[in-house]
């Protein structure tokens, strides 16, 4: 959508050294704006597209150029629609779209509105500063949004939608904002805020120095290092700064601390009095040994920074996300209770009194995970994300239990969500050949409201998505997807290419994947498999991996192909394999097991396990499910693909970030180190200044390019011919 010159004006406009951040205030200044006037100027723009579109180069009429396939480039081109926020009388729905710049290697974050019922877009921030988390005000009249001008921290600001003009500054806190979670009145914030340094106290801290000051380790000094959990990614070696709460008074700009201790604190609530905040902590004797997380109580005017707290639940396993009943009576929370094999438990959803009491699962008969709860403005409903198989719903269920209601369903993955006072609801959603845009569900269903992508897709040819469900080894169903090139031709069998999802408690779900259909576009058959331990299809489904990786699933993934050369659509002389995270360590596994690939990429997996053990972030994952590895090393050693090394033949790529501590390029060095020594063929390329993700444009791009060139390399070879 290319801006006339009205917009350009406006995007460097300065009114006394600030930018004018609205465009419709810029528009309207000095004029008295409400809802009607923004509907007239939804009016005024359907009336004038070229307000929002280029006029044509030639008057003539031509016929449109024909369909191209998809390119590495076009996922730079791909704009991302986040961040719904519906208006309380559910009319309008503000969000944000992302674009990239490949050159710049940035990304730019602008947020708009639209009338619900078939409005036209407006831009309601410059192009030039980032601004995200829109939320309106509870009588709709005001705007907030998050963002960082002027090279700060994140800061909150507001539009006025009735008077128009410029945005307004509310926060100015040193350490930033990072959501806006209001109290009802809207006169505080909830934050959630690590630790200030104790050598750089801002004015605002609550927290400036004495006994209870953080520790953090002098600049140019030793780390001596004293706590069990001492890395993570993107942060390195941890010191014992923690994150806690806050209550930041916006009329008087004071910040109180209301939670402490050698804890992290996160996902506050208010209650909607205003007078008691939820929170989740793992307060046990060894938090960063075990994953029992329980929801606590804090009074909002705390003065001894939480050290009088009441601890609300008592389950062994994670507690997480409270959300207070409109009534204050009691609180919605997830809850995955088990203790065994607790990274594969199922999210349950439940409920606890806020005086205390037993807990009680509401969808203890649904065997799926649920999250992003939301209770409606009456109370009466709780409305909740559901996965379910590869598929992602909306749902609800009464507050006090009862049948569960499936609002958005079917083969689609939705995503984030926005619930009005009356009901409406707008939820992002995304298909297989359809990138995620907003829609709003209705008595006759979904309509789709933004369509960012429309003009680029239009020009481009997408491969066909196909459901497949087959039996593994063992009988056991599993469920997949097999992506198509654009001009797929049944007459013919396709190299193709098994793709393996991370987590390994994760799933391939109805959504659109860039890379399936880019390598789609390339002439490859594209296989993708939710073996079992994929987080869809049910606790038992998911906790048969445990103990078992690479053994469990390897046989899951490669029926997969199987089932795909069945069809005839796979040329069985011609099969590729790779995956990134948990994808690259069953990639690992599977080059040690079979030489049925002719080609494999692995991206930041890993081989030794027993090498991870103290090396990288997930020493409670390991602990948990394979045991101390001195007492249990029979089983570290018979999972890890590094003790069959002997066995690969297949030319493998390896790539890993230089600073991943999610998974260390060690395991990627020491594979590749492996194959390079035995001459097998190999490369490793090590991305300088990366972790497990968000990486560079420029790096994003050279992976793909080199995963591409690989596979074609050493998978496309000779065409075998017809059937």
């Amino acid at each position: 959508m290319k801006n006339t010159g009205f917009f350009n004006q406006e995007q460097h406009n300065r009114v006394n050294g600030k930018y004018q951040i609205s465009q419709i205030s810029y528009q309207l200044r000095g004029r008295k704006m409400n809802f009607k006037s923004l509907a007239s100027i939804l009016f005024i723009f359907a009336l004038f597209p070229f307000t929002f579109s280029a006029a044509p180069d030639s008057e003539e009429e031509t016929s449109p150029p024909p369909l191209r396939i998809l390119e590495i480039d076009d996922t730079f081109k791909i704009k991302n629609v986040g961040g719904p926020e519906l208006s309380p009388d559910g009319k309008w729905v503000a969000y944000t779209v992302t674009t990239r710049d490949f050159e710049k290697n940035r990304s730019k974050t602008r947020i708009w509105m639209m009338a619900t019922d078939n409005g036209e877009p407006i831009p309601m921030t410059v192009e030039a500063v980032s601004s995200r988390a829109p939320k309106f005000s509870r009588d709709g009249k005001k705007l907030y949004f998050l963002s960082a001008r002027n090279g700060g921290k994140s800061q909150m600001w507001s539009l006025n939608l009735v008077h128009g003009g410029e945005a307004q500054q509310v926060t100015s806190l040193k350490r930033g904002v990072s959501s806006i979670n209001f109290s009802r009145d809207e006169k505080k914030l909830l934050l959630v805020l690590k630790d200030p340094d104790p050598d750089k106290v801002d004015k605002d801290s609550a927290n400036k120095g004495g006994k209870d000051s953080p520790k953090k380790w002098p600049k140019g000094k030793p780390w001596v290092i004293d706590r069990l959990q001492f890395k993570a990614d993107y942060t390195g070696y941890l010191d014992h700064r923690r994150n806690h709460v806050y209550v930041y008074d916006i009329e008087s700009k004071k910040l109180t601390q209301v939670t402490s201790g050698d804890y992290d604190d996160y996902s506050p609530a208010w209650s909607h009095d205003g007078k008691t905040i939820a929170f989740v902590s793992n307060r046990t004797e060894e938090p960063d040994g075990n994953y029992n997380t329980d929801i606590w109580l804090v009074g909002a005017d705390n003065a001894d920074k939480g050290k009088s707290l009441i601890q609300l639940t008592t389950s062994p396993g994670a507690d997480n996300s409270p959300k207070w009943h409109p009534n204050g009576k009691f609180i919605a929370y997830t809850s995955a209770p088990d203790v065994e094999g607790s990274n594969y438990a199922t999210n349950h959803l439940a409920v606890i009194g806020s005086q205390g009491g037993e807990s009680r699962l509401l969808n203890e008969d649904l065997d799926r995970n649920v999250s992003g709860l939301e209770f409606s403005e009456d109370g009466k409903y709780i409305y909740f994300n559901l996965e379910d198989s590869g598929e992602n719903h909306i749902a609800r269920i009464p507050a006090n239990g009862g049948k569960i209601t499936r609002l958005i369903a079917g083969q689609i993955s939705a995503g984030a969500f926005s619930l009005a006072d009356n009901g409406a609801l707008v939820a992002r959603i995304s298909k297989p050949k359809l990138p995620g845009e907003l829609f709003i569900a209705g008595k006759h269903g979904l309509r789709q409201l933004t369509h960012v992508n429309k003009e680029h897709f239009s020009r481009i040819k997408l491969g066909e998505t196909e459901e497949i469900h087959y039996k593994s080894h063992d009988g056991l169903e599993i469920e997949g997807f097999i992506t198509k090139p654009p001009s797929f031709n049944p007459a013919f069998r396709y190299p193709t290419l098994l793709l393996i999802h991370g987590g390994p408690i994760s799933q391939y779900s109805y959504s659109f994947s860039f890379e399936a259909q880019l390598f789609a576009a390339n002439g490859y058959v594209v296989v993708r498999s939710n073996p079992r331990g994929s987080s869809g299809y049910g606790r038992d489904f998911c906790f048969a991996l445990y103990q078992g990786w690479g053994e469990k699933d390897y046989r899951d993934v490669l029926a997969a192909v199987d089932r795909a050369i069945e069809l005839g659509y796979a040329d069985p002389d011609r099969l590729g394999v790779g995956g990134f995270s948990y994808g690259g360590i069953l990639t690992n596994y599977i080059i040690t097991q079979t030489d049925r690939f002719k080609g494999a990429v692995s991206g930041a997996g890993s081989g030794l396990y027993t090498a991870m053990y103290g090396h990288d972030m997930w020493l409670r994952w390991y602990e948990e499910e394979f045991g101390l590895p001195w007492e249990n090393r029979e089983l570290w050693e018979r999972l890890s693909p590094f003790n069959y090394v002997q066995n690969v033949t297949t030319p493998t790529l390896f790539a890993c970030g230089e600073k991943d501590w999610n998974m260390p390029v060690q395991n990627s060095e020491q594979l590749y180190q492996a194959l390079r020594r035995r001459g097998i063929t190999t490369r490793l390329v090590v991305y300088p200044g990366e972790h497990h993700g968000g990486w560079t444009t420029a790096h994003e791009k050279d992976f793909l390019e080199r995963r591409l060139a690989w596979y074609d390399q050493y998978v496309k070879g000779e065409a075998s011919g017809k059937k």
